[in-house]
């Protein structure tokens, strides 16, 4: 029987001893984690993976963790990150700016921060505290410990701060922008900015919202800038450079204007490799103008450059005529690069506008017509532009010479026919003064002389054609009388000179001006019925019986001088008519009708 008992007991025996083992084991670890649960309940420590607005407490007394807090805190930064307000939130890898608690006014109260690290560490029960703590033991679970209570802000510090650190956080949209330099044109390509509200990241701040983590997000408001193209650009500042100039109808300066060219295909090429907010250099045509508004200013119709002064006779008309082409003339402002138009500024003769039948040269022959005389104030204006050493544009001569003007330096005008015009080349604004007085015309022409140089005016006759006397049998004349049906005008050639002298007298250059051609015109005597004799035959003299003349060789170059008006009224002087010759200019022809002679 006994034997048979043992043989039953082995398996048992075999079975209990795994179980024993495992109740030990199970026993060993249950005892373990009630002491685990009795260390995390009572130990004095606060736990590993605690921490405190990133302090580290781990296994620190409470008191020890107080000591770190005040030391740490002051230091710690919060990190602010901006999102869009019409967005949600979503960090990029730095923060867009990070402020310590104390340039915030932020005050932490050490001992409660501490305590409330402690007593969370303690705010389950026996059992799971060993559970919690083993967590942190493992690195599976942190803790941050945020109390609100313990956290204070300072108002006299945080407004200022925040104030300054929204600042910071914004940012101005920047629009697209340009400048010159010598030979590009640099454009700022357009950066968007943005706002961040002071008031509301104050608020943020204030909440305690970022306490976990030292992080917070912020909403800003979008800024859009002002972006101009390419074409915009070359819109706005491309064209040809202007000097300051002067503005007659405001009698005022105008401003100058930088000359400006540059391929707009080739900067919208570059703009597109441009990052928003950085400048591009395009290359460009720059050209700066020479003379600048406040430059005008100091130097405006300071100079005489040139003036002339003719005597005015004829008839009261042709007077007439040479007072309201001189009134329109007087006053006009050319600024540089202007063209001046005799035609355009006198404008058409007209009965209506006041001009009257005076003498005028059609087809050769001298005829009234309306606006005879008004070649005189063109041809002295002419002599007082070459003297001002002004380009001259197109300019014709008489067709005979006039008897008011050195030989070759008149220029004769006609409504539809020849014209007279000048370019003020120089960089500063030019006005035209015409001055009549007691039968004297005097045209000035005012400007900014930049040198001492001056310009006389030479001419040289190279050959004289004589005029023939012709006598005309006229039945219609009391026997045995004459009358002058022509009166002749000897032929020239003319060559002027226009010498450029330094202010002590050294010739600079001489420039051939113009060859002038002035035609002959004959003298034509009409001749009465012969007289009944009365004593000795004599010899008749043929009809067509000619006078022959000596030509003359050519004269060295004279100057022309300038009358000087007198104080005293003037005798009436010939209304342009000269008895010894006339003509016209290389290239032009016998004007059609002439204004005046």
């Amino acid at each position: 029987m006994d034997h048979n008992r043992s043989e039953t007991d082995a398996p048992k025996k075999r079975i209990g001893w795994p179980l024993k083992v495992l109740c030990i084991v199970v026993g060993l670890l249950l005892g373990a984690y009630l002491g685990v649960c009795a260390f995390a309940t009572f130990s004095s420590q606060i736990w590993p993976g605690t921490d405190v607005l990133g302090v580290n407490l781990s296994s620190l007394t409470e008191q020890q963790a107080a000591d770190r807090l005040r030391s740490e805190l002051p230091k710690a930064e919060i990190a602010i990150y901006l999102y869009n307000e019409y967005e949600k939130p979503n960090r990029g890898e730095t923060p867009d700016a990070s402020a310590s608690l104390a340039s915030l006014g932020i005050q932490v109260d050490a001992d409660a921060m501490a305590k409330a690290a402690y007593d969370s560490c303690r705010s389950s029960g026996f059992f799971s505290s060993g559970f919690r703590f083993l967590e942190h033991i493992l690195g599976y679970r942190g803790y941050s410990i945020l109390s609100g209570d313990a956290i204070a802000c300072d108002p006299k510090t945080i407004t200022p701060a925040t104030d300054a650190l929204a600042g910071q956080l914004s940012s101005d949209a920047v629009d697209t922008t340009y400048r010159l330099g010598e030979s590009a044109v640099y454009i700022m390509k357009a950066k968007d900015g943005r706002q961040v509200n002071q008031f509301k990241l104050s608020t943020l701040l204030q909440s305690c919202t970022w306490a976990s983590d030292l992080t917070l997000d912020c909403p800003y408001t979008d800024l859009t800038a002002k972006e101009f193209s390419a074409q915009q650009v070359h819109d706005a500042i491309a064209g040809e450079m202007k000097n300051a100039g002067y503005d007659t109808a405001t009698q005022s300066v105008t401003s100058e204007k930088t000359g400006v060219e540059f391929d707009v295909a080739e900067a919208d090429s570059l703009l597109k490799d441009t990052a928003p907010g950085d400048e591009v250099e395009v290359p460009a045509k720059v050209q700066y103008p020479t003379v600048t508004a406040e430059q005008l200013k100091q130097v405006l119709f300071r100079d005489v450059l040139g003036t002339y002064t003719t005597h005015v006779g004829g008839t009261s008309a042709r007077i007439n005529n040479v007072k309201l082409a001189s009134a329109a003339v007087d006053g006009t402002v050319l600024n540089s690069g202007d063209v001046f138009s005799y035609n355009d500024v006198v404008g058409q003769r007209t009965e209506a506008r006041g001009y009257q039948p005076a003498p005028a040269y059609v087809g050769g022959d001298t005829v009234d017509e309306i606006g005879g005389g008004v070649c005189q104030p063109s041809s002295t204006l002419y002599l007082a532009t070459l003297l001002a050493n002004l380009q001259i544009v197109t300019r014709a001569a008489h067709r005979y010479v006039p008897a008011y003007m050195p030989k070759g330096m008149d220029a004769t005008v006609s409504w539809g026919g020849p014209e007279y015009r000048f370019a003020n080349d120089t960089d500063y604004p030019v006005k035209v003064v015409a001055v009549f007085k007691k039968n004297y015309l005097t045209m000035t022409l005012y400007g900014t002389k930049i040198d001492d140089t001056v310009v006389k005016m030479t001419n040289k006759v190279l050959s004289t054609t004589p005029f023939k006397v012709i006598y005309q049998d006229d039945a219609t004349l009391p026997a045995g009388t004459q009358q002058v049906k022509q009166t002749p005008y000897t032929g020239y050639k003319v060559e002027t000179y226009r010498n450029l002298y330094d202010g002590d007298g050294n010739l600079i250059s001489s420039k051939l001006e113009a060859v002038t051609n002035y035609k002959v015109r004959d003298k034509i005597i009409l001749v009465g019925p012969k007289a009944a004799e009365t004593g000795a035959p004599t010899d008749e003299i043929p009809s067509d019986t000619t006078t022959p003349t000596t030509p003359t060789t050519p004269t060295t170059p004279t100057t022309p001088t300038t009358p000087t008006v007198p104080d005293d009224t003037q005798p009436s002087g010939d209304a342009g008519a000269n008895p010894s010759g006339a003509g016209t200019t290389p290239g032009t022809d016998t004007p059609p009708v002439g204004d005046a002679a």
